[in-house]
Parts: structure tokens; C-alpha cells; sequence
């Protein structure tokens, strides 16, 4: 994803990961439930066992070890309050995820008011009832400053907390990096073979998240890096072989699930094999629907398997899929035939960055949010033009195009989600003196140094 977040704001075309939302198994450990001590010793003794003696591991309620889902069918009494008592328009709120300008929730930015309507980010979750917030270096400082950010943002949506998310893959990108231990990126873990580290550096990165009040990661990648040449994924992956990625892909579930953060397996339905990156163009892959079987749905159904909370989707046009011309996260036969229907999920779909040019070849901004969930998308992640997204789909929504079982579908996914994190009755308090004793604790520290050795 290409997040532009410039002039005032100053996030200069940052490569948003090619992700931004996500989300965890059903039933995972509330944050109050496992301390950021106990979280840390868990995390170090997975990282000094075998793969064979963490296989059957479960570190309670959260652990990540089944598939658990939050789907429509599953609607606890709380979603189906906060459902009952939505407008039109917060339930349209729910389905966006900006990034907003600046490093308090108070802030006041020209960015935002030139593509918002308001000043500060508070004032614009409060115009938009937004359903969640994504965070980039700009809105980086310090420990503390993050901390009272994610705070401040939580304060401004009284009624439903939100989703905060970041892209923290570690490695090539890695947007809390300034703040956080600096693990290996995923080539790495997948080089040591372990799945014991990939679950640990995966549950560490989400304990640091937590601590900062942040409770979504856009990762891991289930990309199958398949193609030398690719611009885009590369080093992102955790290698070129699908049964290796899945079992790392799978692993890494379990990690963010034993920390209590969503993740997301990205980019659906495979970006391994594409030499054009999808920030800048559209990628077309030519696969068949044997070799899409064989090189690319193999991580996604680990990660579905292994109870992840959501899946991005990719801007790549893959015509043996779907003969249509359009990107995957415009395509109801990929987002909805075969993520939904032949692979089971239940789970939150986000998009790619709807800022980026893959995405953006055809329709214009309103008209792409409001296909991305005619599609099946359920989280539409950095619009480019916000107001103009916002008010299509909440125009499509009105008019029928957009029926009421379907917009209820997404928002009851998204609100499930925050109930499976432990958020939705209330989001937890982060606190700075907590996050500095998580964030590069020694014992993350050491089990980043065993990964870049190899896992040794």
C-alpha cells in the first residue's frame, strides 16, 4: 500500500506495506488477560523450544491453535447491540480506515482539514463515526507520544472503539520501528526453518504493538515469492516454497493470536509472482487455477486454518480467476467465491490501500470503495479521496445498490472482530510505563538476535 501523507503532515509516499488491516481467532485473550511479563516469558521460552515441543502449545484462550474465526454467524450479544443501535452512517464510519495527520489526537493539521473537513483527528472519527485508524511513521515519535495517541483516538469514539492498525511486518517495513526491537523481516525467520521462532518473534512484535494501543497488525505476508524479479514482495516473504510459507504463515497466526492482536495473511489471492509493483501499476498474473491451487492458496488456507482475523486483499488482476479485467479486491469471484465460499473464511476482508495506483486504473475513487464491497470487502483501508469514498458507499447504501444484509454483513464482521480482541465493550487503556518495560525488553532483544543468526 502507498500511504501519501504529505505536506504538513509530512509521510512522504511511504510504501504502506502493501497492507494495512486485520484481525484474530475468536475467543483470543482479552488484554487484561495475559501481563506483558508473562507474555514476554512465554515468548522466550517458545523461542528456545523445538518446533515439536511448541506444535501442540497453547497459551490459553488466545493461543491461536484452532480455527476460530469471527464470522456473521457467530454474533455475540454485544455485537448485536452496538448492530441494533448504528445509523446508516456509523455503520458506513465502520467500514473505513484513514490515516489521519498528526501526533496527537488534538492536533490540528491543514492535511487534515484540505481532506477531512476537520482539523484534528479526533474531530474527523467524530465526523465520520470511523470504524478505525491506521498509524505510519509521521505519527511517530516516542514511546509516550504514541501511547497518548492511541489513547486520544480511543477517547474520540466513545460508543465503538476503534481498530488501530500499522503495518509492522519487521524488515523492509516495519512503521513502529523507531520504537520497537528490531526483529529480522520474514525472509529471515523463514530461513532459521523454525516455526517455534516464527510464532515467537510473531507474538513479541505483538506484545510491543499492544503496549503502544495498538491492536491490529497488517501481517504476515502469505506471499509465495515465486518470482525473482518481483518489485513489490521479495524479502517480505518468508520464501519461495508454499508448504514452507504456510507452515511459517500458520506460526506467525498463533504468535499474534498468543499477544492479542489481530493479524492478516496478505495479499489475497497471491502476489508472489508479479514484476510489477502494484503501488505504481497493475500487476496481472497468469496462472492457472491448477498452479493458484498448487503456489498460492496454500498459506491462506493455513492462516484461515489457523483462526486468522482477517485477509487482504491484493490489486492484481489474475484473469484465470476471474476473466473480468478487474483487481482482486474488486472481484466478487475472488473476494466472495473463493475466499469466502471455497476457502471458508469468515473473517474481516480489507483492502489493499485504496490510494494506490492498482486499484485506481479503472473506476473512479467512489466507485472503487463501493465495488470493494460489492466484491465482499468488509474493511476499505486509506481511500484516496475520502469524502468522495465515504459518500458513495454511503449513497450505494441508501439507493439498494449496496442492500442493508450486506453492509450489516461487514459491520457485524468488524465488530465481532473487536469483541474478539477484548475492545468492543470498551478499549483498554494503554499506559507508557507498561510499553517501556515490553518494548525492546532484553528478552525480545535476544530472540532477535538468534533469528538473524539463523535461529542458532
Amino acid at each position: 500500500m502507498v500511504g501519501r501523507i504529505g505536506m504538513a503532515g509530512a509521510l512522504v509516499v511511504a510504501l504502506a506495506a502493501c497492507g494495512g488491516g486485520g484481525g484474530e481467532a475468536a475467543g483470543a485473550a482479552r488484554p487484561a488477560e495475559r501481563s506483558p511479563d508473562a507474555a514476554r516469558s512465554a515468548a522466550t521460552a517458545t523461542a528456545g523450544a523445538t518446533p515439536e515441543q511448541t506444535s501442540g502449545q497453547s497459551a490459553g484462550p488466545g493461543s491461536g491453535d484452532g480455527p476460530a474465526q469471527g464470522g456473521v454467524s457467530a454474533r455475540p450479544a454485544d455485537v448485536r447491540r452496538v448492530l441494533a443501535g448504528m445509523s446508516l452512517e456509523e455503520k458506513v464510519g465502520q467500514l473505513f480506515m484513514p490515516v489521519l495527520y498528526g501526533t496527537a489526537a488534538t492536533t490540528v493539521s491543514g492535511e487534515n482539514q484540505a481532506r477531512y473537513g476537520a482539523q484534528t483527528p479526533a474531530k474527523v472519527i467524530g465526523k465520520y463515526h470511523l470504524g478505525g485508524v491506521i498509524l505510519f511513521p509521521a505519527n511517530v515519535k516516542s514511546v509516550g507520544q504514541v501511547v497518548g495517541l492511541t489513547n486520544g483516538l480511543q477517547k474520540a469514539s466513545p460508543d465503538v472503539p476503534l481498530l488501530i492498525g500499522t503495518d509492522q511486518e519487521n524488515g523492509l517495513v516495519s512503521r513502529m520501528g523507531s520504537l520497537m526491537t528490531r526483529f529480522p523481516g520474514a525472509s529471515q525467520v523463514g530461513a532459521t526453518k523454525s516455526t517455534a521462532l516464527s510464532r515467537a518473534v510473531a507474538r513479541a512484535t505483538g506484545e510491543e504493538l499492544r503496549a503502544l494501543g495498538v491492536n491490529l497488525d497488517f501481517a504476515p505476508v502469505a506471499d509465495v515469492n515465486v518470482n525473482p524479479d518481483n518489485p513489490v514482495i521479495g524479502r517480505r516473504a518468508f520464501g519461495d516454497d508454499p508448504a514452507h510459507v504456510s507452515r511459517m504463515v500458520s506460526a506467525a497466526v498463533k504468535g499474534f493470536a498468543d499477544a492479542g492482536v489481530a493479524a492478516t495473511a496478505k495479499h489475497f489471492p497471491g502476489h508472489g509472482d508479479t514484476d510489477v509493483d502494484s503501488h505504481t501499476g497493475l500487476p496481472v498474473i497468469k496462472h492457472t487455477r491448477a498452479q493458484w491451487e498448487r503456489l498460492d492458496a496454500p498459506p491462506f488456507r493455513a492462516a484461515i486454518a489457523s483462526g486468522v482475523d482477517a485477509v487482504m486483499s491484493a490489486h492484481i488482476v489474475f484473469p484465470r480467476l476471474d476473466p473480468s479485467g478487474d483487481p482482486a479486491t474488486l472481484s466478487k469471484p475472488i473476494l466472495t467465491g473463493l475466499l469466502r465460499n471455497k476457502l471458508g473464511f469468515r473473517g474481516v476482508i480489507s483492502t489493499d490501500a485504496l490510494n494506490m495506483a492498482g486499484v485506481r486504473k479503472k473506476y473512479d475513487d467512489g466507485e472503487v470503495a463501493v465495488r470493494a464491497v460489492l466484491a465482499g470487502a468488509d474493511l476499505l483501508l486509506m481511500p484516496n479521496d475520502f469524502p468522495k469514498s465515504y459518500d458513495a458507499v454511503l449513497a450505494a447504501a441508501r439507493s439498494g445498490r449496496i442492500s442493508k444484509q450486506r453492509l450489516d454483513e461487514s459491520v457485524t464482521r468488524l465488530l465481532t472482530l473487536k469483541h474478539n480482541r477484548g475492545i468492543l465493550g470498551g478499549a483498554p487503556t494503554a499506559s507508557a510505563a507498561k510499553a517501556a518495560e515490553v518494548l525492546r525488553s532484553a528478552e525480545h532483544r535476544k530472540l532477535a538476535a538468534r533469528v538473524a543468526r539463523g535461529g542458532r
